[in-house]
């Protein structure tokens, strides 16, 4: 096992990195930008280095200084987090190629189940369900309008690269489609340097369901069942919760095996999430593999009993999973709310600045993984995100009326942020009964405003 951990990323992803560390009788390396010299990961780690400018590009995407940090704090392995470096296969292999150990899947597993269209075709030979559409890359116009004619319109243009919505356009007829393939290929290249782009059959209002993974070094993989994260703007999650609300038992046994084998079809180790859409009729697809820790990984946590994080580190050092499939067991429910500084009543702008006081929720079941304080200054350069409020409870119905009591006892004061939001989105009928889809806060609820 590691004596000396560096965590390249910031806020409550570093501090929960620190915590499972300190746990396992581990040191903490934390690394920070100018702006973040106040910040609590800062505090609490063993040792701290600054790698730089407030903007990310100078200090948290910096290579090289995370690499003199790792050097200079005698650090025997790197956990990057999620976002940053945290699924650049190239950082992965500078760490391992300077003898530091990687907390996370090999560069090449990575690099194979980074790019969409790789990892769309190892699904289909681990006999996945995939969505119709490309036999690979989209070459020019023309063999985008002939594939689109072949598995009919609507399709969908997405990016081979990346996330987040970006590169990704519906189009409606072949009109649209023209204009919407230069828009996805110009704004996939802008965010990600790679153009390609690769068309699939535009699936009406799809539920998001994602299902976590644990694989070791020793060919073991297993499934900690699945997240719903069908709550959403922009491509954005908001709300997850585990399990789904609506999978069957049979669909969800499909689901996770699934997952179990697309991951060993592409040797994979360590944490990971396999994400899926499904539609109306249970029928489920893959869309792609998150090669990383997720943000919403505390709901699989509460309703599984396992920690993550140690088994991520565990998993690295080369330890074998202490359990078989049948010791995972699926107990009560979770749900986290996302809690973000943005205004939802300017278009969620982003609302950085100081907290002028803090309250945090307790009670029974509920949790707050944050790295803020009163006094705190939320910085702009990064993501908008101040905390994640989890709720676990024995029922759904029970963890909703936990999670609305926790938001109203929130109170951040100084900054706007979305936990009203989410109150609103708690009681709305179509949540309650678990009837949500990923486009249902844009088409349905946001209109109501």
């Amino acid at each position: 096992m590691y004596n000396r951990i560096l965590i390249a990323n910031r806020g409550e992803i570093a501090l929960r990195v620190i915590r499972a560390c300190r746990e396992m009788g581990i040191e903490s390396v934390a690394v920070f930008s100018e702006a973040d010299r106040d910040s609590a990961h800062v505090r609490l780690a063993d040792y701290a280095f600054c790698i730089g400018p407030p903007k990310s590009i100078d200090s948290y995407l910096r290579i090289d200084r995370i690499i003199s940090a790792a050097e200079v704090s005698g650090a025997e392995a790197i956990h990057p987090g999620y976002g940053f470096l945290a699924e650049n296969a190239k950082f992965n292999e500078v760490c391992r190629s300077n003898n530091f150990d990687f907390i996370g899947p090999t560069p090449e597993a990575m690099e194979a189940l980074g790019d969409k269209n790789t990892a769309r075709r190892m699904a289909m030979a681990a006999d996945v369900p995939v969505v119709p559409g490309s036999d690979g890359l989209i070459t020019d116009e023309e063999h985008a309008v002939a594939t689109a004619r072949e598995i009919g319109y609507p399709v969908l243009i997405k990016a081979t690269a990346g996330g987040g919505g970006k590169g990704m356009r519906v189009a409606e007829d072949e009109q649209a489609l023209r204009t919407a393939l230069q828009q996805a290929q110009a704004e996939a290249k802008a965010a990600f340097g790679n153009a390609g782009v690769y068309l699939e059959k535009f699936i009406s209002q799809p539920r998001h369901v994602e299902v976590q993974i644990i694989a070791d070094q020793h060919g073991n993989a297993l499934h900690l069942y699945e997240r719903d994260c069908s709550v959403q703007r922009r491509h954005q999650k908001l709300i997850e919760e585990a399990p789904s609300p609506l999978l069957s038992s049979r669909t969800r046994q499909a689901i996770c095996e699934a997952a179990v084998r697309l991951v060993r079809q592409a040797n994979y180790y360590n944490a990971g999430t396999v994400e899926f859409i499904v539609d109306a009729d249970d029928n489920f697809y893959f869309i792609e593999v998150n090669a990383r820790i997720q943000v919403e990984h505390p709901v699989t946590e509460m309703v599984t009993g396992v920690d993550l994080i140690q088994s991520q580190i565990r998993v690295a050092a080369g330890e074998p999973l202490p359990w078989r499939q049948e010791d995972i067991q699926l107990r009560g429910h979770a749900i986290e709310c996302r809690i973000n500084a943005e205004d939802p009543q300017r278009n969620f702008q982003p609302c950085p600045g100081k907290i002028k006081d803090l309250f945090i929720p307790g009670g029974l079941g509920v949790r707050f993984d944050s790295h803020i304080k009163a006094g705190y200054t939320i910085p702009p350069f990064y993501d908008s995100m101040v905390g994640k409020l989890i709720v676990y409870k024995p029922t759904r119905e029970e963890a909703i009326a936990c999670m609305l009591r926790a938001l109203r006892e929130l109170e951040i004061d100084g900054i706007a942020t979305t936990a009203s939001f989410h109150s609103r989105v708690l009681q709305e009928p179509a949540f309650v009964s678990g009837k949500v889809d990923t486009k249902w806060v844009e088409r349905e609820l946001l209109k109501k405003n």
